[in-house]
């Protein structure tokens, strides 16, 4: 296992799941099957049944139906939020007396008004003339301030979600009955569509494995998405039998339903690219209608219900990326990140690395060591006052200056912080002053080869300390030559602490220079693909020449300078030189897809620093720019390398 973490960091999971089950049973490593039935069984009146939500998972259907099931029980349900309170109560007393059940949904939205649900619970309990056939159902997300009583009196269930575009679609159809499949008047095009619409509802919830590759926010659909549309496909096809309202229809269900839940605009482009693919007329007129390049994902001939779940039976258990429009390098990405976070989380149950004992002597020298390298390593901080003076006596564009100066103040800040936070660490380890709890992060941070949190306040990486230490000199370097010299001719972007301030400058010296508004200005990007950084001998009259942009989810064809399908096992290729242009008033040209530039692989960021800068726009080969929408295709200006 140890090797196969060295050399492929994608296989470990299946490694790790291999060696449990060989050394302790297979048991360990499948999910339990999960039957609702079974557990109503081992309830009671006063024993309430909590569900404690995952990702993608509503059970209000699930309540209902086993109600169905055990002879149409009436389920009084609420979705608990402000002013709920009343109404949960009078359903509840409702229900003890004539027992039936009380599903009270989301209860880590009223948090504080849980503890006197506890009470009325305790009330419940010690009420020797309950009702036998009252169940109390709740929901809520995982919570610590959730009433640790109701928890010990209570019933804890917990279900993932199905894995798999079989196990979606299954579950979807397990959900309907005959009557439901055949209720709208337009059968032939509401099948299709149906089918197509469960199709696209499971891609969404599977897409998420992919990681920032699937979507740059993991989004929680969930049944009730699903159905809301359902209703809505069946209600236009009834009012409009002679016709099919796609543009409404679209826009309801990707921006209305799912796209409520959509918050970052790239993502709603790709939901809005697949919804523009599943419902179109091809979908109802196409016999066998492919859902994806691959052959076994088709829409069937109208059928029964039965017809469609014999078909879902036969689908492949494990999924392709292509099933989704992604390259087989989708799946490698995500089993290293799955692979990361396991291993992060053995790391963190390990207990604190600072213990004492055997190895604490070894671990102080350690870190001691690591403390003295990058005091040797680390650039010095500049005297600002004389390189200023420098700066200011070039004739170079005031906004440029700016930038500079800025950058020159933030990477000072952080240079001298490190400065100082070693020699904290130094002196603490070394009995001179008083261990902090900012001194022991940084101790604990060193042992685990990352860089410590409090240095990341000047820019975002994903490096280790080893490698964003290296990357801190080269950025020094960078900006010491453009303070001390001159102009870089070609600029390394992810050497800015913040790159989007030097691209609005640029924006300002083309405005400034000929006298237009930087309001009408826009960008073209050539790429340079047969020239390197040497062969350049002179900056352009606008804009500038960047270096050192990575692309993710493809490749770039330096000899047909367009977009292409990554290389196997290439998950990230180096882009050719761009000059990132200012023009006026330029339009968008055809067969081109406009890429996200990000700072690094997160490609959310934080809520104090966005990761997205600008769209990139580059041609796209013989595909379309949807393919590459669907690929995930975007650029960083860092690697977690």
């Amino acid at each position: 296992m140890l090797i196969i973490r060295s050399l492929r960091l994608d296989r470990v999971v299946f490694a790790a799941q291999r060696f449990v089950s060989n050394n302790i049973g297979a048991v360990f490593t499948e999910p339990p099957p999960f039957d609702l039935h079974d557990v109503f069984k081992t309830s009671r009146s006063k024993t309430p049944l909590v569900f404690v939500l995952s990702p993608g998972v509503d059970p209000t259907q699930n309540v209902t139906s086993l109600a169905t099931k055990l002879g149409g029980i009436n389920v009084g349900t609420v979705s608990l939020g402000q002013g709920q309170a009343p109404i949960a109560l009078k359903l509840i007393e409702t229900a003890l007396n004539d027992g039936t059940w009380v599903f009270l949904a989301n209860c880590h939205l009223m948090l504080s008004w849980l503890p006197d649900l506890e009470k009325h619970i305790l009330g419940i309990r010690n009420n020797p003339n309950t009702n036998p056939d009252f169940r109390l159902w709740l929901s809520s997300n995982p919570t610590s301030k959730f009433p640790i009583a109701i928890l010990q009196m209570g019933i804890k269930m917990t279900t993932e979600p199905p894995r798999g575009l079989k196990a979606n679609l299954m579950r979807l159809y397990l959900l309907m009955n005959d009557a439901k499949l055949e209720r709208c008047t337009q059968g032939h095009k509401f099948k299709k569509l149906l089918f197509s619409l469960c199709w696209f509802h499971s891609v969404l919830l599977e897409r998420r494995k992919f990681k920032t590759l699937g979507f740059n926010i993991p989004y929680d659909f969930n049944d009730s998405d699903y159905s809301i549309c359902e209703d809505i496909l069946c209600l236009y096809l009834d009012d409009y039998p002679d016709t099919i309202p796609f543009e409404a229809l679209r826009y309801l269900t990707s921006e209305a339903n799912y796209g409520g839940r959509v918050t970052d605009s790239w993502d709603r482009r790709l939901v809005n690219i697949y919804i523009a693919e599943f419902y179109s007329m091809p979908v109802v007129e196409t016999a066998k209608h492919k859902l994806s390049e691959l052959p076994d994902y088709y829409i069937i001939p109208d059928g029964k219900l039965d017809d469609y779940k014999n078909y879902i039976k036969d689908l492949p258990t494990v999924d392709k990326p292509a099933a989704f429009g992604q390259h087989p390098n989708a799946d490698v990405s995500s089993q290293i990140d799955d692979t990361n976070i396991l291993l992060n989380t053995i790391v963190s149950l390990s207990g604190s690395s600072n213990s004492s004992g055997g190895g604490g002597a070894s671990s102080e020298a350690l870190v001691l060591k690591i403390a003295k390298e990058l005091t040797e390593k680390a650039p010095k901080p500049w005297k600002l006052s004389k390189v200023f003076q420098l700066i200011q006596d070039r004739s170079d564009p005031k906004p440029l200056k700016t930038v500079l100066k800025q950058e020159l103040d933030r990477y000072n800040m952080l240079l001298t912080f490190i400065e100082a936070s070693l020699n904290d660490l130094v002196r603490g380890i070394q009995g001179l002053t008083v261990i902090t709890s900012e001194i022991e992060q940084i101790f604990n941070s060193f042992l685990a080869a990352k860089v410590p949190v409090l240095w990341s306040f000047c820019y975002p990486s994903l490096k280790n300390l080893g490698s964003w230490n290296r990357d801190l000199i080269l950025r020094w370097k960078q900006m010491d030559s453009w303070a001390r010299e001159d102009i870089p001719t070609v600029f390394w972007l992810s050497g800015f602490t913040y790159p989007t301030g030097f691209l609005t400058c640029l924006l300002q010296v083309t405005a400034r220079n000929n006298g237009i508004p930087i309001d009408s200005l826009n960008w073209e990007f050539p790429v340079f693909n047969s020239q390197d950084e040497s062969s350049i001998s002179e900056a352009p009259k606008e804009g500038a020449f960047v270096k050192g942009i990575f692309l993710e989810g493809a490749k770039w064809d330096r000899e047909d300078a367009c977009l292409a399908d990554a290389d196997a096992m290439e998950l990230f290729s180096a882009m050719p030189i761009i000059h990132f242009k200012p023009v006026e008033n330029k339009k968008r040209s055809k067969g081109m897809y406009v890429c996200p530039l990000y700072l690094y692989p997160v490609r959310t960021g934080t809520r104090e620093r966005p990761s997205f800068m600008i769209g990139i726009e580059v041609r796209t080969g013989g595909k379309d720019a949807n393919f590459w929408a669907k690929r995930g295709t975007a650029m960083l200006l860092s690697l977690a390398v």
